[in-house]
This record gives C-alpha cells, structure tokens and sequence, in this order.
C-alpha cells in the first residue's frame, strides 16, 4: 500500500499536482505577470507551494521562510548550479519535485529534511549527489533519472537508506 501511495504521489509530481493519500490538489491560483508568487493549497492538511513552470533561474528565496511547507514543486523551470543549503529550515518537507530543471549540484543539507519521503530531481545536469541523502530514513522514492549520477554515490547512499526506497534511474 505504501509503495502504491508512493507511486501516486511520484506521478502526481510529473504531471505538476500533488496526489496525497487519494487527495489532489493542484494549481489553484494564477501565477501574477510581475511576481513568481507560488499557488499554495492545503489539502487533507498538506501545506504545498507550487513554483512549477514560472521560468525561474534561480532558487526563490521567498520558500525558505515558509518553514510549515510540506510539499515544494519547483518543476519545468530553468533553475541552474545548486539549491541554497538553506532548504534545510523546511524541516517539514514531505515532498519536493525539482525536476526538469539545469541543476548541477544539491546540497549536502538535503540529508537534515528527516521528513521527506518523495524527492524527484529527475531530469536535471547532476552528477554527483551527496551522501547525506542516506540520512533520510523516510524517504520513500529517490527519482534521478535523466542524470549522470555516479555509481559510487549512489551505491553510498543506496547502503544507508531503507531498504523499502525507491530508486528510480
């Protein structure tokens, strides 16, 4: 059952909606031609922002202060180089889709986000990743395909995360 959950929740974020525990809840707000101001719902009491296809090229500062988000969809921009290590103050972060973006690097901080159970950086320009990500003892599916990751990295962190994640490549 979990890993079907898993699995809803993962193609919910590539198709830019959030499925959680057979709740959806997408975009409801329309993005403003002057600001990258995310659409935000809370749904069977998950707190989401939603950055997806904004054209953004660089990491919205503004998320970093809505600790209480537990869902980041920061999809289909043109976001380059790495997160900001400060992604580590989401302490609530269940879910974050990064996917289909130019990013090069994630941030060792990842590995501090004891909640997340979904992180999809799918489609990217990475090629290594920290270790830290085995520190995430609830992360439920690691989505990298469409990088360049490297065996010894992965073959890392694949020994310290549950045996129940998800690999995707």
């Amino acid at each position: 059952m979990k890993i079907l959950i898993a699995l809803l929740i993962l193609v919910g974020l590539g198709i830019g909606v959030y499925a959680y525990n057979g709740q959806i809840s997408g975009n409801t707000g329309t993005p403003s031609s002057e600001t990258n101001t995310p659409s935000s719902t809370n749904t069977a009491g998950l707190i989401s922002a939603d950055y997806s296809n904004r054209g953004l090229t660089k990491f919205p500062a503004d998320i970093l202060s809505k600790t209480r988000t537990q869902a980041l969809d920061l999809s289909r921009n043109a976001l380059t180089g790495a997160m900001p290590a400060e992604i580590r103050f989401l302490q609530d972060l269940e879910v974050l889709n990064i996917s289909n973006n130019d990013m090069t690097g994630l941030p060792a901080e990842l590995g501090q986000l004891k909640k997340l159970r979904i992180l999809n950086a799918s489609n990217n320009r990475l090629t290594g990743i920290p270790r830290e990500l085995g520190d995430l003892s609830n992360l439920q599916v690691l989505d990298l395909s469409g990088n360049d990751i490297s065996k010894q990295d992965l073959d890392a962190i694949r020994a310290r995360l549950p045996s129940s994640t998800r690999i995707i490549l």
